[in-house]
């Protein structure tokens, strides 16, 4: 969960900035802030919530991890030039229309969450579940919980 409130502060501080402060077209801010918060976040995903101290595997962990990672970007940017074009119709400016296009980033990662979560814990970063058998399944009272995105 530590790792999702980093990466979501990251994002959507870069996003804020990038439409509010500066003036970045909504999804041009948005591919800019997912493209940051993503490198943090693989790295603390995997050392945090998996606990990986060894080697990255570039095709096995990291690309595959971008891939989660730009599909939420494509998610959200559709949801971000969607609500920034509600937004300028609605004459919605400064603050407001800031905060709708932040909800339409959030909604868009927040489809994801989920399964990024199962593919990262079972994929990419999981280890061999304890008590586990070929054939068999592992042992529940073995496992610890895990939450992160």
């Amino acid at each position: 969960m530590s790792v999702s409130v980093i990466t979501t502060m990251i994002s959507v501080s870069i996003l804020t900035f990038g439409t509010a402060v500066i003036g970045l077209a909504a999804w041009l801010a948005n591919v800019v802030a997912t493209s940051v918060a993503t490198m943090p976040s693989y790295h603390l995903n995997r050392r945090w919530t998996w606990g990986r101290r060894d080697a990255s595997n570039p095709v096995r962990e990291v690309l595959p991890f971008w891939v989660l990672s730009f599909a939420g970007l494509a998610l959200s940017t559709v949801a971000v030039g969607v609500a920034d074009s509600w937004a300028t119709a609605a004459g919605l400016a400064g603050s407001v229309h800031a905060a709708t296009v932040v909800a339409a980033h959030l909604s868009g990662f927040g489809a994801l969450w989920i399964v990024q979560f199962v593919l990262l814990d079972r994929v990419l970063f999981g280890r061999p579940r304890h008590g586990s058998l070929v054939g068999g399944t592992a042992d529940a009272a073995t496992e610890e919980p895990r939450i992160a995105a």
